[in-house]
C-alpha cells in the first residue's frame, strides 16, 4: 500500500476500503469475501446486506491495536459485493418464504407442483452458491492470500471449508454459535443455515474436529448426533459453561479445555448469535445467554498462544438496522479476526 499520505490516526476515509485502508486486492495479504446470501433463513432476515453495512461501520475503528500492532500494513481488502449473487438470493428468498409458509400451514409437497418446483430451485441455488464460494476462495488461496468470509447466513462457508481442505489438508473448526447447526436438513432445504456443520462434516473429511462454544438452542436430533460423534464433535453448551462458572470454574480454565480439543490448524466460524443478544439483538435467531465479546477474543488470543495456526474465518448472521449497533459490534469483531489471522500467519 502507498501510505505516503495516509494518517492512521485520522477518521476513516469512505473512499478507501475496509477500515478506511487505502488498499487494493493486489497489494493485500488478507482478502475478505462478502457473500450476500440469506435464502434459507427461518426467522429474521436482512443478513444478506450486512457486508456493505459492516464496511461502512468499519470506518469508525481505530487502527491501533496494542496487542497486534501495525498488522494492517500487510493489507486488508474487502471485495465488492457480487450483485448477481445478491439478486439470486433475493429471488430465491421470496420463493423460500412462500414454501415455508405453505409447509407451516400443513401443505403437502406432493400436492403442489409449484412448491415442488420452488424447492428444487432453492436447493439448486444453494449448490450454485456453494460452488461459487469454493471457486472464489480456492483461487485466492492459490495466490497465497489469507481469506476471511463475511456472510450472509451461516449456510455460506461450506465452499470455503472445501477450499481450505484442499489447501491445508485436515483442520478443525472452532464454532461460536447459539445453535448447533447439525440438522440433516431444515424446512426441506438441504443446505440450510441450520445444517452447515452437519453438511460440512458429511462432505469434508478433512474437518477432523468440530468444537462448538456457546450452543444453547438445539433439537433432539442434533443432541443425539453430538453424543454419537464425540470422536469428531465436542460441544461446550452454554448452560454447562454457566453452571460451571457458578461453582468457581473460571473462563481461562474453560478456554484451556476448549483449545485442547482442537487440532493444529483451525478455522473460526463465528455466528454472531453466539454472543449475548444485547450485542446482536437483530440477528436472525437471537437466543438468551451467550458469550461476551471479550470472552470470545480471549479464546482466540489463547488459541494463537497455544501454537495452533489460524487458517481462516467466517463471520455470519449479522443484521443491520438504523441504529447500526449490530454492524458496529461486527466490525470490531472483524477487525480483531483479521489481526488474529494475520498474526498467526506472520
Amino acid at each position: 500500500m502507498d501510505l505516503t499520505n495516509f494518517n492512521a490516526n485520522s477518521a476513516g476515509n469512505p473512499n478507501n476500503n475496509i477500515f478506511g485502508l487505502p488498499s487494493s486486492e493486489a497489494d493485500s495479504r488478507l482478502i475478505l469475501l462478502p457473500v450476500p446470501w440469506e435464502v434459507t433463513v427461518s426467522y429474521g432476515a436482512g443478513t444478506a446486506r450486512c457486508p456493505e453495512h459492516i464496511l461502512s461501520a468499519s470506518l469508525q475503528i481505530d487502527l491501533f491495536d496494542a496487542d497486534m500492532r501495525d498488522l494492517w500494513k500487510n493489507g486488508f481488502y474487502m471485495r465488492p459485493v457480487d450483485k448477481k449473487i445478491l439478486l439470486k438470493s433475493d429471488y430465491l428468498r421470496k420463493e423460500a418464504e412462500l414454501y415455508i409458509d405453505y409447509s407451516a400451514k400443513g401443505g403437502l409437497l406432493e400436492n403442489n407442483k409449484f412448491m415442488q418446483k420452488s424447492l428444487k430451485e432453492i436447493n439448486e441455488g444453494s449448490i450454485y452458491l456453494n460452488n461459487w464460494v469454493y471457486e472464489e476462495t480456492k483461487a485466492l488461496l492459490a495466490k497465497e492470500k489469507l481469506v476471511g468470509l463475511i456472510g450472509g447466513d451461516h449456510s455460506t462457508p461450506i465452499g470455503f471449508y472445501k477450499a481450505l481442505e484442499e489447501k491445508h489438508g485436515s483442520f478443525g473448526i472452532l464454532q461460536i454459535d447459539a445453535h448447533a447447526d447439525l440438522r440433516k436438513d431444515f424446512e426441506g432445504f438441504k443446505y440450510s443455515h441450520a445444517s452447515i456443520m452437519y453438511n460440512s462434516l458429511q462432505e469434508i473429511p478433512g474437518i477432523e474436529k468440530l468444537v462448538q462454544v456457546g450452543v444453547r438452542d438445539y433439537c433432539e436430533e442434533e443432541y443425539e448426533f453430538i453424543l454419537q460423534n464425540q470422536n469428531r464433535v465436542h460441544t461446550f453448551f452454554d448452560q454447562q459453561l454457566k453452571e460451571r462458572s457458578f461453582i468457581g470454574k473460571n473462563w481461562d480454565e474453560e478456554v484451556k479445555d476448549i483449545i485442547a480439543c482442537l487440532p493444529e490448524k483451525v478455522c473460526i466460524s463465528f455466528d454472531i448469535d453466539g454472543l449475548d443478544p444485547k450485542l446482536c439483538p437483530h440477528t436472525g435467531t437471537p437466543v438468551p445467554g451467550g458469550l461476551q465479546e471479550q470472552q470470545a477474543l480471549y479464546l482466540f488470543k489463547q488459541l494463537l498462544q497455544s501454537g495452533r495456526k489460524l487458517i481462516g474465518f467466517d463471520l455470519v448472521e449479522v443484521v443491520s438496522t438504523d441504529d447500526q449497533w449490530d454492524t458496529n459490534v461486527a466490525a470490531h469483531l472483524l477487525w480483531k479476526l483479521c489481526n488474529f489471522l494475520m498474526k498467526s500467519n506472520g
